[in-house]
């Protein structure tokens, strides 16, 4: 069986976006919500629910973001 990176959606208030994407990538997101949920033992999540975990974890491995963010924070900080 794959691993995939993420893990079952956790239930979050959510902010409401609006945000068009290509067909083949929703395409995507729906056989990526398929197989999480056998994965998982669980029914397929909607596809629009995994874009923000699918964010977060890639921006929580995006070590030049981590950088760059940790720097930013200390700018702030020093003025």
């Amino acid at each position: 069986m794959a691993k995939l990176k993420l893990s079952p959606i956790a239930d979050d208030k959510p902010v409401k976006m609006a945000i068009e994407l290509p067909a083949a990538l929703h395409r995507d997101l729906v056989a990526y919500a398929e197989i999480l949920g056998r994965e998982t033992g669980q029914k397929p999540a909607d596809p629009v629910r995994l874009i923000a975990p699918m964010l977060e974890r890639f921006m929580a491995t995006d070590r030049g973001f981590a950088k760059a963010r940790k720097a930013r924070v200390g700018s702030e900080q020093g003025h």
